[in-house]
């Protein structure tokens, strides 16, 4: 039966009229009717769409709750990378990141966006023709969890955008609980006997992960957008200043408290005024970030690692406190490093209690002059890392006692050795337990040999129930074995073994880099097997050859060279062949085809972000025709790719060595003529 049209357009008059005082609400923070009204107008349109379901539509405010639990989060790919910032906790540290971004800019100035810190959850929100249709946390920056449904129950999130936008549009921004919502909530389970939330960071984080979005909907959650990803269809303002305006003009919440700065010092005023006043703002904040304003600056600053330069997070001073050193612990990592860390009296800190803190290493603790029973300052570097900061001299009795590296390994009793130029003693013992349970969470991760349903409550388990104590140990499990394991069920054992098998396939570099050599990280492992094809090769091979290869350092050499010269090491390889565990590249030419491929003896190098294929597809094609794929520019680098957010240091590396720089198209156009030719 056909819709009254004047049902219909009441329905979209109230949608309008109530995302309307949304924004008021929300954004400008001017109601204009009274909570009442507002309620009378959200039930006319419940009852409307109830009784003519037809007229419902994804950008309804009413769609904001009534989702059925969830099974679980749909991972994310984000098109543009969600990157983290470097910090500065001083003044000095700011200028020299002005300083360095001017110097990358050939001494131009520039102006600055300042922005708040807010101490929340990274989120992503996609609208597509205005409506939004996903929204993601941050996750590893390059892949996170759908929460859509949760962050439609966020009344400051708009379901729809005020004003013609691009046709794809993505705005990051920080989901964040007020104080006073947060002490509500408390309150609330206090009343229940619940156990009450450490600090609302995380009970924010805790909201938007919940399975069930009526119960991300019991917790008044608000948001802040201040940036931009992926846009497609459409233009938008050029610098960050004009961005954070329009975003406010479109429907989107932005913080009031920004501000515009020419100068560092302005900076520095912006950053006292909030450091005196960040009390009176309701919610928390860990500091202010600042951006280079103009945002076309951005891509000739580009990016160093995950952190882009053209910003800086300028840190609130750390929060510290003072209590007791009990004891001074140490653990063995799986290269065998022996990590000292401090036994403290819980203190409260930053929002959590802290009960242990990092040392670093014995240097460290001799140059705070650290003893065992001193008065302490404790504090959470970043806010995240509790580190001991200093002793309280003053307030010690002379019973403390001075700490010494134990000179045998806490766990197996093993000798323990420290080179001259390293910072950390480590156990020489390969066969120390502590090192092989360490060895086999590496072993079993994702960028080594990915035995998916194997995480590090798994490795511990199956380690202290004397079943795998090398990885080679994995090979031999059977399902009685995994069925005698508390929780261990049918259907994980199947998986569990299913995918032990499927990883024997896995390239040798994975392999390579999952025995845990010291200094060998993948991209290393990829570098070694492009020259050493076969386990063989790298077990024959000496320090000096492995010097010839490109990338390949002093130290890498040593420690490989080392490595393949243990019996154990050796031992451990061979069993690892007896279980089917391949043992060369697969992918290398056979004899006489090699000299056909065209990039023998060429060597690429990746800089940036690449559109159309990821930086493994690529430097995996890169191999497929002979070529070496390093992650540095030397006098051997034939060819630099450079991506979308690259930096400058690689480029002009490249100019200065004769390098050809290649854009991802010119690459891509090289890849298919030698493609088709090889």
């Amino acid at each position: 039966m056909a819709i009254d049209p004047k049902l219909s357009e009441r329905a979209v008059e109230l949608r309008r009229e109530l995302a309307d005082h949304n924004y008021r609400y929300y954004v400008l923070d001017a109601p204009a009717i009274s909570d009442a009204a507002y309620d009378s107008m959200m039930r006319e349109l419940r009852e409307l769409e109830a009784g003519n379901p037809e007229l419902v539509t994804p950008d309804s405010p009413t769609q904001r709750v009534g989702a059925p639990p969830l099974s679980g989060f749909a991972e994310v790919f984000h098109a543009v990378p969600m990157l983290s910032l470097a910090n500065a906790f001083n003044e000095e540290e700011l200028r020299a990141w002005y300083d360095r971004a001017r110097r990358l800019l050939g001494g131009r100035d520039f102006d600055m966006a300042c922005e708040l810190k807010i101490d929340g959850l990274a989120v992503s929100l996609v609208y597509r023709d205005g409506v939004l249709v996903q929204g993601a946390t941050r996750g590893d920056g390059t892949r996170g969890e759908d929460v859509t449904t949760n962050l439609r129950t966020v009344r400051s999130v708009p379901l729809r955008l005020l004003k013609p936008v691009p046709t794809l549009l993505e705005v990051r921004g920080e989901v964040y609980l007020s104080r006073k919502a947060f002490d509500l909530i408390n309150e609330r389970r206090a009343a229940e006997g619940l156990a009450l939330y450490v600090n609302p960071r995380n009970s924010a984080a805790g909201s938007v992960r919940q399975l069930d979005p009526s119960a991300t909907v019991a917790r008044p959650l608000d948001v802040f957008v201040y940036g931009l990803g992926q846009v497609e269809g459409g233009v938008v303002p050029d610098t960050q200043w004009e961005l954070l305006e329009w975003f406010r003009d479109v429907g989107l919440r932005t913080n009031p408290n920004n501000r515009r700065c020419d100068t560092l010092d302005q900076v520095e005023d912006y950053y006292r005024t909030w450091l005196e006043g960040r009390e009176r703002l309701g919610y928390d904040t860990d500091g202010i970030v600042v951006k280079a304003n103009p945002r076309a600056l951005w891509d000739e600053l580009g990016v160093v690692g995950r952190e882009p330069r053209y910003a800086v997070a300028y840190k609130w001073p750390a929060e510290q406190a003072v209590t007791r050193l009990l004891r001074i612990g140490v653990n063995v990592g799986r290269t065998g490093s022996l990590n000292p860390y401090a036994i403290l009296e819980p203190v409260f800190v930053s929002g959590v209690t802290v009960r242990q803190a990092t040392l670093h290493n014995e240097d460290d603790i001799r140059r705070k002059d650290l003893r065992i029973g001193d008065w302490v300052v404790v504090e959470r570097a970043g806010e995240v890392i509790p580190q001991v900061v200093k002793p309280l001299i003053e307030r010690r009795t002379g019973e403390e006692k001075e700490f010494r590296l134990p000179d045998r390994c806490p766990v197996c009793g093993g000798q323990v050795a420290r080179e001259p130029e390293e910072a950390m003693a480590r156990c020489v013992n390969a066969s120390c337990p502590a090192q092989a349970l360490e060895r086999l969470k590496h072993f079993v991760s994702k960028g080594a040999m990915d035995i998916e349903g194997l995480g590090g409550k798994w490795c511990q388990t199956l380690h202290e129930a004397g079943l795998v104590n090398d990885v080679a140990e994995l090979y031999g499990l059977n399902k009685d074995q995994l069925l005698g394991l508390e929780r261990m069920g049918e259907l994980l054992a199947t998986k569990v073994l299913n995918n032990i098998a499927a990883s024997k396939a896995r390239p040798l570099a994975r392999l390579l880099f999952g025995l845990g050599i010291f200094h060998v990280g993948l991209e290393i492992a990829d570098v070694l097997v492009a020259r050493f094809p076969s386990m063989d090769a790298l077990m024959s091979a000496s320090e000096e050859d492995f010097t010839q290869v490109t990338g390949i350092g002093p130290k890498i050499a040593a420690s490989v060279a080392a490595f393949f010269r243990d019996p154990a090491n050796r031992a451990l390889v061979e069993r690892l062949r007896q279980a089917g565990v391949r043992m060369d590249a697969g992918e290398a030419a056979a004899p006489g085809e090699a000299e056909g491929l065209p990039w023998i003896g060429k060597t690429f190098c990746f800089t940036g972000t690449l559109s159309a294929m990821s930086r493994t597809d690529a430097e995996e094609a890169v191999k497929a025709l002979g070529g070496v794929a390093t992650g540095a520019v030397t006098r051997k680098t034939h060819y630099l790719i450079v991506g979308a957010d690259a930096g400058e240091i690689k480029v002009t590396q490249a100019r200065r060595y004769g390098t050809q720089v290649l854009t991802e198209e010119e690459f891509a156009a090289l890849l298919s003529e030698e493609s088709s030719t090889a």
